[in-house]
């Protein structure tokens, strides 16, 4: 397991409008999990890299937020706060001990006008002892259990994710919920009826918490990679009967649900997620 730390050389900070308003430079590329579907994966398929030069990065979202930011308030990433995610390319929760977390979200907490935020399979407990005053949003990933077992190993369960988010919600944080990646598959919806569920028996904060819904892009070079490492899982991700070619944003080619397929797919989300827990406002689906 190869861990380098380096100097973050690109100081590029991305637009997105989905999860945040912006991306920072990477604290960390790469990631130490094994999920079947992760894209990280397909560029870097072992090791991690840690950026030494956080400081410079945060002196950019610093510069970005007051001088280059360019978006409306309220708009659906935050009422009032310029969001930026600050783990695009890794899982910052995961890595946590390799990064100087506190120095960062101390930054995000005293900062006016910018806000951190992540998604995260990991319950990362430490986290609980910081306060960030809202200033750092976590985003918990959840998919149904039965698939998260087959597709993303050695990962905390679902129902404990589940339950972790009001404890981090008491602790200062906001919390939404990440259900990414939705995988179709014979009676998915009845898996994401459970799942569903579960989120309105365990969550009291049920006024504060929003969520996000990413179905599933997968990629010929990380499909290979699958058939040798879980065979299994892999017939849930390639599904070329019901999948098309697009490029990406950033020029990669993938494979997503056809389109007028997924149409469908986030009607019959929507309308089940609505029907059971229609307190937890949808940010965006795609």
């Amino acid at each position: 397991m190869k861990i380098q730390k380096i100097d973050r050389k690109s100081m590029v900070i991305r637009e997105s409008g989905r999860s945040s308003d912006y991306i920072t430079p990477s604290f960390g590329y790469g990631c130490l999990l094994n999920c079947s579907y992760c894209y990280m994966k397909r560029h870097l398929s072992k090791g991690l890299s840690i950026a030494r030069n956080a400081n410079q990065i945060l002196s950019e979202v610093n510069n970005h937020s007051y001088f280059v930011a360019d978006v409306e308030k309220p708009n659906q990433t935050h009422k009032a706060h310029i969001t930026y995610d600050i783990a695009c390319n890794e899982d910052f929760a995961l890595h946590r001990k390799h990064h100087d977390w506190e120095f960062i979200f101390d930054f995000f907490r005293k900062h006016p006008i910018a806000m951190a935020t992540f998604a995260t399979k990991i319950i990362p407990i430490e986290f609980l002892n910081y306060d960030p005053d809202k200033k750092v949003r976590i985003r918990f990933s959840l998919m149904p259990q039965v698939i998260s077992s087959k597709l993303e190993p050695n990962t905390p369960a679902i129902i404990d994710r589940i339950k972790a988010v009001d404890a981090f919600i008491d602790a200062g944080y906001e919390v939404h919920l990440n259900f990414s990646p939705v995988i179709v598959y014979e009676n998915w919806l009845e898996d994401y009826k459970f799942l569903f569920q579960m989120c309105n028996d365990y969550i009291d904060y049920k006024d504060e918490v929003k969520c996000e819904v990413i179905f599933l892009t997968h990629n010929e070079r990380k499909h290979y990679v699958n058939l040798e490492n879980n065979v299994k899982g892999e017939m849930l991700l390639w599904t070329p009967q019901n999948q098309e070619s697009k490029v990406s944003s950033y020029g990669g080619t993938n494979v997503r649900y056809k389109r007028n397929l997924k149409n469908n797919y986030i009607k019959s989300f929507v309308n089940l997620h609505d029907k059971i827990i229609n307190w937890n406002k949808i940010r965006y689906i795609f």
